[in-house]
């Protein structure tokens, strides 16, 4: 179901003229040198439409460095005056609100940390009523799409209509190659859910790893996404927190420069009709799929109930294992990538034993 909010776009609050839009600056304003200095190299590339940098820093054990606090809040300020680049920086609570509208901040953030807590994004919410200033919220850490949408309409309700979301990804149990797991699905369903919702790419807190940068900004672009949040820094390895996700202002160019930006549509009509006939052919196959699907249900019907019949357990691990193993051997032979095919084979699986599950435990009728 879709939400509506009362929105608007980026292109009003943060305008440019070029695309993507870019959010850029270091992890944490660590000193007035560093912030400073990292901001004029940014402001000189020209691709650059804000500056960001952390000032209340939460970490995840005590004894790491927490940020800078309400002091690194004038060093910002003052690479605004001299860039005249829109500055931003992430609040967690009330004091932090009250401090960055103070100091003159042009733009919030709401971090993953306080966005999986309705209380905190409340709490932020209560502090900004009656103040019309465009707010940004990540993804909560978990991957709790209802947590994401719920934290945008609390501070939507308080009446704070310049709105984006970050996606950042979600962190996992199981590590794989990024830091936190980009779920790109997370990021399409609440487009899906809220189409006015802009939505902007954080490729350093996904990646983790400033090699990965280019390859996430390119997946965003290609997502739709209207612009990125990278981390930069004038000497990254020396950096106080995320030294390894951040790059130099100069590496920054050139992933930009490298980046492809393509349009949602194309005006030519050859395109429009090719697009056509192969949406129909999708359209046609995936009638087929899903008969199949239905077909292959009943078939899973009858056999919950012959193993009811029989006194079976639902639950056969050898067949599972069997169909796993020679579906994605199958499947690799086709050209389909054994995740995909593992992962699609889990979800029917997961379907089947739910439908053998409500033959097992139905309840005869007596005559």
């Amino acid at each position: 179901m879709k939400k509506a909010l009362q929105l608007e776009s980026i292109s009003k609050w943060l305008p440019t003229a070029s695309k993507p839009i870019i959010i850029s600056g270091p992890c944490s304003a660590e000193t007035e040198e560093q912030t400073i200095a990292t901001a004029k190299q940014l402001a000189a590339t020209g691709k650059v439409h804000a500056l960001r940098a952390g000032i209340w820093k939460p970490r995840t054990r005590p004894g790491q460095y927490e940020g800078s606090g309400a002091e690194g809040l004038k060093w910002l300020i003052q690479a605004k005056k001299e860039t005249g680049l829109p500055v931003t920086t992430e609040v967690a609570n009330a004091a932090h609100v009250d401090a960055c509208l103070k100091a003159g901040v042009d733009i919030l953030w709401v971090g993953a940390r306080t966005t999986v807590n309705p209380f905190s994004v409340q709490e932020v919410a209560d502090a900004l009523k009656g103040v019309d200033i465009p707010v940004m919220v990540k993804n909560p850490i978990n991957p709790d799409l209802e947590l994401w949408i719920g934290a945008l309409e609390r501070l939507n309700k308080a009446g704070i209509t310049k709105m984006a979301a970050i996606h950042r990804g979600f962190s996992a149990f199981e590590k794989g190659p990024f830091r936190n797991a980009p779920m790109w699905d997370m990021a399409i369903e609440l487009k899906t859910r809220i189409p006015e919702l802009d939505i902007i790419c954080d490729p350093s807190h996904i990646a983790g790893n400033r090699e990965l940068i280019s390859f996430i900004s390119q997946k965003a672009l290609d997502l739709d996404m209207v612009g990125l949040m990278i981390e930069t820094h004038i000497n990254p390895d020396a950096a106080w927190s995320d030294a390894k996700q951040q790059v130099t202002p100069a590496v920054l160019s050139k992933i930009i420069d490298g980046l492809v930006v393509r349009s949602v549509s194309s005006d030519n009509k050859i395109f429009k009709d090719t697009l056509s006939i192969l949406r129909d052919e999708i359209d046609h196959l995936d009638d087929e799929i899903m008969s199949k699907l239905a077909a292959r249900m009943k078939i899973s019907e009858k056999i919950g109930q012959y193993k009811k019949e029989n006194g079976v357990t639902i639950l056969q691990v050898s067949r599972w294992e069997e169909i796993i193993q020679t579906r994605v051997q199958l499947g690799k032979a086709m050209g389909l990538s054994p995740d995909f095919t593992s992962d699609l084979l889990k979800l029917i699986h997961q379907e089947s034993i739910q439908i053998q599950t409500k033959v097992m435990n139905k309840t005869e009728a007596r005559v």
